[in-house]
């Protein structure tokens, strides 16, 4: 027995343990079971429930032009009788609709993917397991052993430098260097997200330890931190851009880079250690088209499907696809750094401490 397959059997054995379902074949197809379908007839299996169902709906913090209507389009063009409807939301927006359909017991969303939404939604227990065999083909650090989650995509966070305000030379090259003088009341960061000062600190605590993360913190907060809660992660990268702000923290490495190719003045300044999450995939419950949703979720773990994330200037997280060259520079591998990747539950567990920590040291 390979090593996949035997992972494979586990897998199995976790998600029928976790659901309480007995490991005999059973007699219905609850929504449980069709979810944690591993059989060699998967996809005709898959494909067949999907015809009957007619849709699958995505709820997905990803561009739509850029990522969602190609994906769905690819989806379809494969599968044309099963329609992909989607709805964008943010990161904040996307947790708080699929709560309250829950609470509602009238669930809308079947599949839904963003950088934080799974995090937030496997806190409140509103998450069932699944079972893709395309898990498989990831990364070992990739893989969630509850089966609540599937990599979609890596996010690495470094600073965003205003080219026209600070030289290459000048820009803060290391942790320590943010702490010169110079930088009083230029630091800004994106607060009120899991991703922002919280994942900061989480990645110090994490690659230094808490004595030594702590003491530098004390010293950061003392350059009068701006605290920006205007819009997104995108916006703060924009008002880089402007000159608002000469240099923005924890800022998604990619966005720099995508207006920097396009002639803006500015650039991605990565630290060792790059922290990085990822985007996942995530099924709430209570959804209505299971056989849909598993037949997408397979779609998106696809080197197919994560070659359109790639081309729409997001990191792919399967192994085998690769970024674009010009985004593909801001990657630990690629850099030479080292990666610091916070698992969607240590996000949880950790970020918990270091938004007290955040708020205990940078807003007394």
């Amino acid at each position: 027995m390979g090593n996949a397959t035997r992972y494979a059997c586990r897998a199995r054995f976790v998600f029928l343990a976790a659901m309480g379902l007995s490991i005999a074949p059973a007699l219905g197809q609850t929504a449980q079971e069709i979810l944690g379908h591993t059989g060699a007839d998967r996809e005709k299996f898959l494909l067949a429930g999907a015809e009957r169902e007619g849709e699958v709906v995505l709820y997905s913090a990803m561009i739509v032009n850029q990522a969602v209507r190609p994906l769905a389009e690819a989806f379809q063009k494969k599968y044309p009788k099963v329609k992909v409807n989607y709805w964008r939301g943010d990161a904040n927006e996307i947790p708080r609709r699929i709560m309250a359909e829950v609470q509602a017991r009238n669930v809308v969303a079947d599949v839904v993917e963003g950088t934080s939404t799974g995090v937030t939604l496997a806190k409140a227990g509103a998450l069932q397991p699944f079972l893709s065999p395309r898990i498989d083909e990831y990364e070992p650090i990739h893989r969630d052993p509850n089966h609540l989650w599937a990599v979609t995509r890596l996010s690495y966070y470094c600073a965003s430098i205003n080219t026209n305000m600070v030289s290459s030379a000048d820009a803060p090259k290391t942790y320590e260097d943010l702490l010169d003088s110079k930088w009083k009341g230029k630091l800004s960061w994106r607060v009120g997200v899991d991703n922002g000062p919280p994942l900061f600190i989480t990645n110090l605590r994490l690659a230094w330890g808490e004595d030594r993360a702590k003491a530098y913190l004390e010293k950061l907060a003392g350059q009068a931190m701006v605290n920006f809660a205007a819009g997104s992660a995108r916006t703060l990268v924009d008002r880089v851009v402007a000159g608002e702000y000469p240099i923005a923290l924890n800022i998604f490495c990619h966005h720099p880079l995508i207006s920097a190719a396009k002639g803006a003045p500015v650039a991605s300044q990565l630290m060792d250690p790059m922290v990085s999450t990822a985007g996942n995939v995530v099924i709430p419950k209570g959804i209505r088209h299971p056989f849909s949703a598993m037949l997408f979720i397979d779609y998106l773990l696809s080197e197919d499907g994560q070659k359109i994330l790639a081309a729409a200037e997001y990191y792919p997280a399967h192994p085998k696809v690769r970024a674009l060259d010009y985004i593909a520079a801001a990657t630990p591998g690629v850099a030479g750094m080292r990666e610091n990747f916070v698992r969607p539950e240590e996000e949880v567990k950790a970020g918990e401490r270091s938004a007290e920590l955040f708020e205990e040291i940078f807003r007394r």
